[in-house]
C-alpha cells in the first residue's frame, strides 16, 4: 500500500474502534475527519493530546469535524483509556498497522538507548469530500489541538 499525500483523496479504510464499532472512512463522507495517531494509551503525552481533543469537541462538531484517535493499543485497552478520560470520540485500533502505514507514522524511535519502531505523533485533516488537506507530524502536544482548530475553520 502506498501513502497518502496532501491533496490526494484517502483511500477507503475499516478499523475496530471503541463501541464495538467498526469506523469505515466512506461512510464518514460529508464531515471533515481529523486523524490524530499516539503512541500509546493511558501514557501522560498521549492522555494529554486526547483532554485537549475532548475539551474542544464542541467546538469541532459545530464545524462538521469527527475526532478519531488512532493507536496500536487493543480494543480493550482503548475502551480502559477512553472510558477513564472521558472522551466523546471514538478510539481505532490499529493492531496490523494498515493505516499507520497508509499515513507513514511508523518510525523508528530511541526508547532508553534501544531502537524501536512506533507511532510519531502525527495529526491529519481530511475534509468533507475524503480529500487529504493538512498534516502535522512530530507533534508536540501543547497548543496542537488549536492548531488543527484553525485548520478545521479554514475548511
Amino acid at each position: 500500500m502506498t501513502t497518502v499525500n496532501t491533496g490526494a483523496t484517502v483511500p477507503d479504510f475499516e478499523l475496530p474502534a471503541t463501541g464495538d464499532k467498526t469506523i469505515k472512512l466512506t461512510d464518514l463522507k460529508g464531515n471533515n475527519v481529523v486523524l490524530y495517531f499516539y503512541p500509546k494509551d493511558s501514557t501522560p503525552g498521549c492522555t494529554l493530546e486526547g483532554q485537549d481533543f475532548r475539551d474542544n469537541i464542541e467546538e469541532f462538531n459545530s464545524r462538521g469535524t469527527i475526532i478519531l484517535g488512532v493507536s496500536r493499543d487493543s480494543i480493550k485497552s482503548h475502551e480502559k483509556f477512553k472510558t477513564n478520560q472521558s472522551f466523546p470520540f471514538d478510539l481505532l485500533s490499529d493492531r496490523d498497522e494498515l493505516l499507520c502505514r497508509l499515513f507513514d507514522v511508523i518510525k523508528e524511535k530511541n526508547m532508553y538507548g534501544k531502537k524501536v519502531m512506533g507511532i510519531e505523533r502525527s495529526t491529519f485533516l481530511i475534509d468533507a469530500s475524503g480529500t487529504l488537506r493538512r498534516e502535522w507530524r512530530k507533534v508536540k502536544v501543547k497548543g496542537h489541538v488549536n492548531e488543527v482548530l484553525e485548520a478545521v475553520k479554514t475548511l
